[in-house]
């Protein structure tokens, strides 16, 4: 049965009748704007009729019939499916090794930077950051943690708990995460 074989005009606009029925129905004690919205839900069918997508949906159809039908009962395709799936395969594991390998050597590089930069004095003589001068100490400069802001907070009464970490311990485990990856 092809495309041709069918009246669509008559079809269309009896769905379109049927359906503007039905949302008058039931429509009428739901309100003006249900029996809109069912309006514009009945007027698809006519609309695609006059659009010509019932056409274009009927091609769709067909040529993905004509595709899966073929493609189940073809050797040559299933062949091919699994040639796909190979290379999907290859792609996923070979990626995640240059990503690591990368990764790593990113990670040496770093490690060997700051190793040179706390090893070799600078040029005039003075001791690096941190580190103490020849035949002297160095002070480190005193590293103050922020205080948590907060605001309204009630006092607290007698039956909570005790030992409760203070609400800044997430934030001071994220900062030495950060610290630690010279971030």
């Amino acid at each position: 049965m092809g495309y041709d074989s069918i009246f669509w005009l008559p079809v269309c606009a009896v769905l379109t009748a049927l359906g503007l029925v039905l949302t008058y129905a039931y429509g009428r004690p739901r309100g003006f704007r249900a029996m809109l919205r069912g309006a514009a839900w009945s007027l698809i069918p006519i609309a695609a009729y006059l659009t010509g997508s019932i056409k274009m949906l009927w091609k769709i159809g067909d040529a993905i019939g004509n595709f899966a039908s073929g493609f189940v009962f073809s050797p040559v395709k299933w062949a091919g499916v699994a040639v796909t799936a190979l290379c999907v395969v290859l792609f996923m594991t070979t990626s995640g090794r240059e990503r690591r390998k990368a990764a790593r050597g990113r990670a040496g590089a770093r490690a060997a930077e700051k190793a040179d930069k706390k090893a070799a004095p600078s040029a005039t003589g003075a001791a690096p950051a941190g580190l103490p001068a020849a035949g002297g100490t160095a002070s480190l400069p005193a590293v103050r943690e922020p205080q948590p802001v907060v605001k309204n907070q009630a006092p607290q009464a007698k039956g909570s708990r005790k030992g409760a970490a203070p609400p800044d311990d997430d934030m001071k485990d994220i900062e030495d995460i950060l610290r630690n990856r010279g971030l």
